[in-house]
């Protein structure tokens, strides 16, 4: 069943980030708790906690600092779109979030996308008006259950590396 979603939150940055994390848009579960990768199930605070080498946290604060802390700015590339559930591929009449704020008040270098369909609607709607290439990471969601764990951490070392391992 489509619903039309406009993004309930705001972006997560201060002024010392250096790079981006773009998901497509906030899952129910995300939207309901108000939060990024909200989902009990979605891997990508365990993730983040394991390329940091520091624990996993559990309360949004937390989150908040674990991102902070390593530099690191997380919204979605769309402000609305219809959307089946959390069904990414079900996307239709996306509108990408206006990024000129955000890049003018950070340090923002690097763009990363969490999955394909945010990769693919990060190139068609937001990269002329970034002017910055996204660098593409799997999914983390929970319906990602092809990638293991330890893939997911080895692909996210990038944003502590800054190089891709493969």
């Amino acid at each position: 069943m489509f619903e039309q979603v406009t993004h309930p939150f705001l972006p997560v940055y201060d002024g010392e980030c250096t790079a981006l994390i773009l998901g497509t848009i906030p899952s129910p579960a995300s939207r309901e708790n108000a939060f990024y990768y909200s989902h009990p199930r979605n891997r990508f605070w365990q993730v983040l906690s394991a390329v940091f080498d520091v624990s996993l946290p559990y309360l949004l604060d937390d989150k908040k600092k674990l991102a902070l802390d390593h530099h690191i700015a997380l919204w979605d590339v769309l402000a609305s779109c219809e959307i089946d559930g959390a069904d990414d591929e079900s996307i239709r009449n996306p509108i990408a979030n206006d990024f000129s704020e955000l890049l003018s008040e950070t340090k923002i270098e690097r763009v990363f996308t969490t999955g394909e369909k945010a990769h693919k609607l990060y190139g068609k709607l937001c990269r002329k008006q970034t002017g910055i290439d996204a660098i593409p990471l799997p999914s983390t969601s929970p319906a990602n259950q092809r990638i293991s764990l330890n893939e997911l951490i080895n692909a996210y070392m990038v944003l502590r590396t800054g190089t891709q391992i493969t």
